[in-house]
């Protein structure tokens, strides 16, 4: 049984001995209702050594040792300096027996120490207890320098364990691509009432311009139908692009059988136009914006299936870390979560894919080789997610050997063609990068040897060198002294 708690906090370590180990062993329903006692609890558990960090760096120190498992110095010293000490470490295994909440610190304990260590459910709620009365049980603590410490100590572990780096930030893909979509229903909504109500007046232009973003244009130029002449012609052409159509324009104008309307109303019309086409032009921003942010964030998922799809996936599984954390199967019916529980509950055929659908693979597949190709494209797509989620150099090379990859299968449904198989792309891409980065070292250091061979000062020619020894060898010290004495005299005169 347990006969010792190794309790960590933000302020140090705690060592607590267990009182009573086979009752609490034997009654855990029992020890459950006396963790909330205070007067119970002092019964089963006492301190016997608890040692404070030097300072706030020492704590993070430990605590990041703890996270990953590691039994740092200070933590080593204070277990063999309290816990019970036998000659032969059998003995000790068997006397000692220390309860850790983490397993992997645990198997550490284990390792250096030699003592038995437990992380049962027993373990659990004599922690849960400690720590529910820490600020009485640590006699040394006051009230609230625990919970000081431990707000002072989880922001200072939050800013160092999370790598913020403003490029790669997938929470503005979220917010962009939802913002996206809301951008298309609206601009949709609001052209279809642009077109219903400059259709009273002109009913025919809905008939020849099919866009809605040519349409809202035209809407504000020609605003009232009788003015359209001949003049307005180019500008008709510029938005259209098309010379013909301009003119199906100018001749339906002068015979249409709209109503008229008023000036008021016209202005209206305008109004409502320019904000449409406003919200397209902004719309088109955003989309190039996204495709940006994604060949920055996940370059190789957007390589492999696009940036609109890529960010579509990230933004339904919550995060980058999510996404490549989803298994294949899962990647696959991402977007479909509606048909997928229908499917089960009436016991039908589950979907074969969801947001993956909208990819340019699926739709050049046939009809039987659909869920094939759906299945395979959500494999290379986890593949895509967890290189750009986990490399810390963001290549694109990685999604367009994928990309090609998925050519090759789609190949070999249709012809039969071989297609290659995953290991030996990788090694090829590895070789490519590889010889990049040893080009790239290399242009370095000649750029590095040329500057310092400018530093390096240049040679005097041997000619100007024996100007200068002439020059000098002519002026003797007996010329310099008459010079002297001429310069003292003037200055007597």
């Amino acid at each position: 049984m347990v006969n010792y708690v190794l309790f960590e906090t933000a302020s140090g370590y705690a060592l607590f001995e267990v009182l009573q180990v086979e009752e609490i062993g034997a009654k855990l329903e029992n020890v459950q209702r006396a963790v909330e006692d205070l007067a119970q609890f002092g019964k089963m558990v006492k301190l016997k050594s608890f040692v404070p960090f030097k300072n706030s760096a020492d704590a993070l120190e430990n605590a990041n040792d703890i996270s990953e498992g590691v039994v740092n110095a200070h933590l080593q010293a204070f277990l063999e300096m309290n816990l019970p000490k036998s000659k032969s470490k059998k003995k000790k295994a068997k006397q000692v027996v220390l309860g850790v909440v983490d397993k992997n610190l645990a198997s550490s304990i284990v390792t250096q120490l030699g003592c038995e260590c437990d992380t049962s459910e027993l373990v659990l709620e004599l922690v849960r207890g400690i720590r529910l009365h820490a600020d009485k049980l640590l006699k040394d603590m006051k009230g609230g320098d625990l919970e000081k410490a431990q707000l002072g100590l989880g922001h200072s572990y939050s800013r160092a364990k999370v790598k913020f780096n403003v490029n790669r930030i997938d929470n503005m893909i979220i917010q962009a691509i939802s913002l996206l979509d809301q951008l298309d229903k609206d601009i949709n909504t609001f052209s279809m009432r642009v077109r219903e109500w400059y259709s009273w007046h002109f009913p025919e232009l809905v008939k020849i311009v099919n866009d809605n973003y040519q349409y809202a244009k035209l809407a504000k130029l020609i605003k009232n139908k009788s003015d359209l002449t001949e003049k307005n012609l180019e500008s008709i052409e510029e938005i259209t692009g098309d010379a013909t159509k301009a003119q199906h324009i100018l001749d339906a104008a002068r015979s249409s059988m709209g109503t008229d309307i008023s000036i008021v109303d016209m202005i209206n019309i305008g109004h409502f136009a320019d904000r449409v086409i406003n919200l397209a032009n902004y719309r088109k921003g955003l989309h190039e914006y996204v495709q940006s942010k994604m060949n920055k964030v996940a370059p190789n998922l957007s390589a492999l299936i696009g940036e609109i799809v890529g960010a579509r996936l990230i933004s339904h599984a919550g995060s980058l870390t999510n996404l490549s954390k989803y298994p294949a199967s899962t990647v696959q019916i991402l977007g479909a979560e509606k048909a997928l529980f229908r499917a089960l509950k009436t016991k039908g055929n589950t979907p074969k894919y969801g947001l993956l659908y909208h990819s340019t693979f699926i739709g050049r597949a046939g009809t039987k080789h659909k869920g094939k190709i759906s299945r395979f494209l959500a494999n290379k797509c986890t593949i895509a997610s967890r290189i750009d989620c986990f490399s810390d150099k963001p290549t694109s090379k990685y999604g367009e050997a994928l990309k090609e990859q998925v050519e090759r299968r789609l190949e070999f449904y249709e012809n039969g063609a071989p297609c290659p198989k995953n290991e030996e792309t990788m090694k090829n891409v590895l070789k490519s990068l590889s010889l990049e980065a040893n080009m790239d070292e290399d242009e370095v250091k000649d750029t590095s040897d040329e500057e310092s061979d400018d530093m390096i000062e240049k040679p005097i020619p041997e000619p100007l060198k024996a100007k200068e020894i002439k020059k000098e060898s002519t002026e003797t010290p007996s010329s310099k002294i008459k010079e002297t004495k001429q310069k003292n005299e003037d200055t007597k005169k």
